[in-house]
Protein backbone atom coordinates (compact mmCIF):
# COMPACT_ATOMS: atom_id res chain seq x y z
CA UNK A 1 0.00 0.00 0.00
CA UNK A 2 1.48 3.37 -1.06
CA UNK A 3 0.77 5.75 1.85
CA UNK A 4 1.04 9.46 1.06
CA UNK A 5 3.47 11.27 3.39
CA UNK A 6 2.45 14.29 5.44
CA UNK A 7 3.92 17.12 3.37
CA UNK A 8 2.73 19.83 5.79
CA UNK A 9 4.57 18.52 8.85
CA UNK A 10 6.70 21.17 10.59
CA UNK A 11 8.80 20.96 13.75
CA UNK A 12 8.13 24.06 15.84
CA UNK A 13 11.39 25.44 17.34
CA UNK A 14 11.46 24.69 21.05
CA UNK A 15 14.74 26.33 22.11
CA UNK A 16 17.39 28.83 21.02
CA UNK A 17 19.34 26.26 18.98
CA UNK A 18 16.20 25.36 17.06
CA UNK A 19 15.56 29.03 16.29
CA UNK A 20 19.12 29.48 15.03
CA UNK A 21 18.80 26.35 12.88
CA UNK A 22 15.50 27.56 11.45
CA UNK A 23 16.90 31.04 10.73
CA UNK A 24 19.94 29.60 8.92
CA UNK A 25 17.73 27.39 6.78
CA UNK A 26 15.43 30.30 5.93
CA UNK A 27 18.48 32.32 4.87
CA UNK A 28 19.67 29.46 2.64
CA UNK A 29 16.14 29.23 1.22
CA UNK A 30 16.23 32.95 0.39
CA UNK A 31 19.55 32.53 -1.47
CA UNK A 32 18.22 29.54 -3.44
CA UNK A 33 14.96 31.33 -4.33
CA UNK A 34 16.85 34.43 -5.46
CA UNK A 35 19.27 32.48 -7.64
CA UNK A 36 17.05 29.79 -9.17
CA UNK A 37 13.56 31.33 -8.98
CA UNK A 38 11.33 28.76 -10.81
CA UNK A 39 14.12 26.79 -12.47
CA UNK A 40 13.24 23.82 -10.27
CA UNK A 41 15.17 21.18 -12.17
CA UNK A 42 18.41 23.15 -11.96
CA UNK A 43 17.72 23.99 -8.31
CA UNK A 44 17.36 20.27 -7.61
CA UNK A 45 20.70 19.48 -9.26
CA UNK A 46 22.61 21.96 -7.11
CA UNK A 47 20.75 21.36 -3.85
CA UNK A 48 20.79 17.56 -4.10
CA UNK A 49 24.58 17.78 -4.40
CA UNK A 50 24.63 19.57 -1.06
CA UNK A 51 21.92 17.34 0.42
CA UNK A 52 24.16 14.30 0.04
CA UNK A 53 26.76 15.78 2.41
CA UNK A 54 25.11 15.65 5.89
CA UNK A 55 24.36 11.93 5.89
CA UNK A 56 27.94 11.05 4.95
CA UNK A 57 29.47 13.36 7.55
CA UNK A 58 27.05 12.24 10.25
CA UNK A 59 27.73 8.57 9.50
CA UNK A 60 31.51 9.07 9.49
CA UNK A 61 31.57 10.95 12.79
CA UNK A 62 29.13 8.53 14.41
CA UNK A 63 31.29 5.62 13.23
CA UNK A 64 34.41 7.16 14.76
CA UNK A 65 32.52 8.01 17.95
CA UNK A 66 31.36 4.40 18.33
CA UNK A 67 34.88 3.11 17.74
CA UNK A 68 36.30 5.41 20.44
CA UNK A 69 33.55 4.58 22.92
CA UNK A 70 33.38 0.92 21.86
CA UNK A 71 29.59 1.11 21.78
CA UNK A 72 26.74 0.29 19.42
CA UNK A 73 25.42 2.93 17.02
CA UNK A 74 21.77 1.73 17.34
CA UNK A 75 21.28 1.85 13.58
CA UNK A 76 22.27 5.49 13.07
CA UNK A 77 25.17 4.83 10.68
CA UNK A 78 23.15 2.80 8.19
CA UNK A 79 20.29 5.31 8.21
CA UNK A 80 22.66 8.20 7.59
CA UNK A 81 24.52 6.39 4.82
CA UNK A 82 21.21 5.39 3.22
CA UNK A 83 20.20 9.07 3.31
CA UNK A 84 23.45 10.14 1.63
CA UNK A 85 23.05 7.47 -1.06
CA UNK A 86 19.42 8.40 -1.64
CA UNK A 87 20.27 12.07 -2.11
CA UNK A 88 23.05 11.11 -4.53
CA UNK A 89 20.56 9.13 -6.58
CA UNK A 90 18.25 12.15 -6.65
CA UNK A 91 21.16 14.07 -8.14
CA UNK A 92 21.85 11.42 -10.76
CA UNK A 93 18.19 11.49 -11.76
CA UNK A 94 17.89 15.28 -12.01
CA UNK A 95 21.07 15.51 -14.06
CA UNK A 96 19.16 13.54 -16.71
CA UNK A 97 16.25 16.00 -16.42
CA UNK A 98 17.92 19.41 -16.11
CA UNK A 99 21.29 18.92 -17.90
CA UNK A 100 23.35 21.42 -15.83
CA UNK A 101 25.66 23.73 -17.75
CA UNK A 102 29.33 24.46 -16.99
CA UNK A 103 28.52 27.43 -14.75
CA UNK A 104 26.09 25.37 -12.67
CA UNK A 105 28.66 22.61 -12.34
CA UNK A 106 31.12 25.22 -11.04
CA UNK A 107 28.52 26.46 -8.54
CA UNK A 108 28.06 22.86 -7.39
CA UNK A 109 31.78 22.52 -6.59
CA UNK A 110 31.87 25.80 -4.64
CA UNK A 111 28.59 25.20 -2.78
CA UNK A 112 29.49 21.64 -1.82
CA UNK A 113 32.93 22.67 -0.57
CA UNK A 114 31.55 25.47 1.60
CA UNK A 115 28.71 23.35 2.97
CA UNK A 116 31.01 20.39 3.68
CA UNK A 117 33.32 22.49 5.85
CA UNK A 118 30.39 24.26 7.55
CA UNK A 119 28.50 21.05 8.34
CA UNK A 120 31.59 19.15 9.50
CA UNK A 121 32.48 21.88 11.99
CA UNK A 122 28.86 22.22 13.09
CA UNK A 123 28.51 18.47 13.68
CA UNK A 124 31.70 18.44 15.76
CA UNK A 125 30.38 21.32 17.87
CA UNK A 126 26.68 20.40 18.08
CA UNK A 127 25.29 17.22 16.48
CA UNK A 128 21.88 18.24 17.80
CA UNK A 129 21.89 21.49 15.80
CA UNK A 130 23.33 19.74 12.76
CA UNK A 131 20.46 17.26 12.60
CA UNK A 132 17.89 19.95 13.33
CA UNK A 133 19.22 22.00 10.42
CA UNK A 134 18.89 19.01 8.10
CA UNK A 135 15.37 18.44 9.37
CA UNK A 136 14.46 22.01 8.46
CA UNK A 137 16.31 21.78 5.13
CA UNK A 138 14.22 18.74 4.29
CA UNK A 139 11.05 20.62 5.23
CA UNK A 140 12.05 23.27 2.70
CA UNK A 141 12.86 20.58 0.14
CA UNK A 142 9.33 19.18 0.52
CA UNK A 143 7.94 22.69 -0.09
CA UNK A 144 10.15 23.19 -3.16
CA UNK A 145 9.19 19.85 -4.70
CA UNK A 146 5.52 20.61 -4.01
CA UNK A 147 5.90 23.88 -5.95
CA UNK A 148 7.76 22.01 -8.71
CA UNK A 149 4.97 19.45 -8.87
CA UNK A 150 2.34 22.19 -9.18
CA UNK A 151 4.21 23.80 -12.09
CA UNK A 152 4.25 20.49 -13.97
CA UNK A 153 0.69 19.45 -13.10
CA UNK A 154 -0.69 22.83 -14.23
CA UNK A 155 1.21 22.67 -17.52
CA UNK A 156 3.75 25.47 -17.01
CA UNK A 157 6.57 22.93 -17.17
CA UNK A 158 6.66 19.96 -19.53
CA UNK A 159 5.78 16.59 -18.01
CA UNK A 160 8.61 14.74 -19.73
CA UNK A 161 9.06 10.94 -19.53
CA UNK A 162 10.87 9.73 -16.42
CA UNK A 163 14.56 8.91 -16.98
CA UNK A 164 15.43 5.21 -17.06
CA UNK A 165 17.55 5.58 -13.92
CA UNK A 166 14.50 6.83 -11.99
CA UNK A 167 12.31 3.96 -13.16
CA UNK A 168 14.98 1.45 -12.16
CA UNK A 169 15.68 3.07 -8.79
CA UNK A 170 12.09 3.31 -7.56
CA UNK A 171 10.62 0.51 -9.67
CA UNK A 172 8.32 2.93 -11.48
CA UNK A 173 6.09 1.75 -14.36
CA UNK A 174 7.45 2.01 -17.89
CA UNK A 175 5.12 4.90 -18.77
CA UNK A 176 6.14 7.01 -15.75
CA UNK A 177 6.78 10.72 -16.18
CA UNK A 178 8.27 13.72 -14.36
CA UNK A 179 5.27 13.97 -12.04
CA UNK A 180 5.89 10.42 -10.82
CA UNK A 181 9.56 11.25 -10.24
CA UNK A 182 8.76 14.36 -8.19
CA UNK A 183 6.25 12.43 -6.06
CA UNK A 184 8.92 9.79 -5.36
CA UNK A 185 11.59 12.36 -4.50
CA UNK A 186 9.24 14.31 -2.24
CA UNK A 187 8.34 11.12 -0.37
CA UNK A 188 12.06 10.47 0.23
CA UNK A 189 12.56 14.01 1.51
CA UNK A 190 9.67 13.59 3.95
CA UNK A 191 11.41 10.52 5.34
CA UNK A 192 14.73 12.36 5.73
CA UNK A 193 12.91 15.23 7.44
CA UNK A 194 11.37 12.91 10.02
CA UNK A 195 14.57 10.93 10.62
CA UNK A 196 16.73 14.01 11.23
CA UNK A 197 14.23 15.68 13.54
CA UNK A 198 14.01 12.35 15.41
CA UNK A 199 17.81 12.18 15.71
CA UNK A 200 17.90 15.76 17.02
CA UNK A 201 15.20 14.95 19.57
CA UNK A 202 17.14 11.86 20.68
CA UNK A 203 20.29 13.91 21.22
CA UNK A 204 18.27 16.51 23.13
CA UNK A 205 17.05 13.81 25.53
CA UNK A 206 20.61 12.59 26.12
CA UNK A 207 21.84 16.08 26.99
Amino acid sequence: MNIMPDISKHYIPSNFKDKIARALVKFMRFIADSFFKKRYGHRAVVLETIAGVPGMIGAMLKHLHCLRRMEDDHGWIKKLLDEAENERMHLMIFIQIAHPNIFERFIIIIAQGIFFIFYLLLYLISPYTAHRIVGYLEEEAVISYTHYLKEVEEGRLENIPAPLIAKEYWGLPENSNLIDVIYAVRKDECKHRDVNHHFANSLDIKT
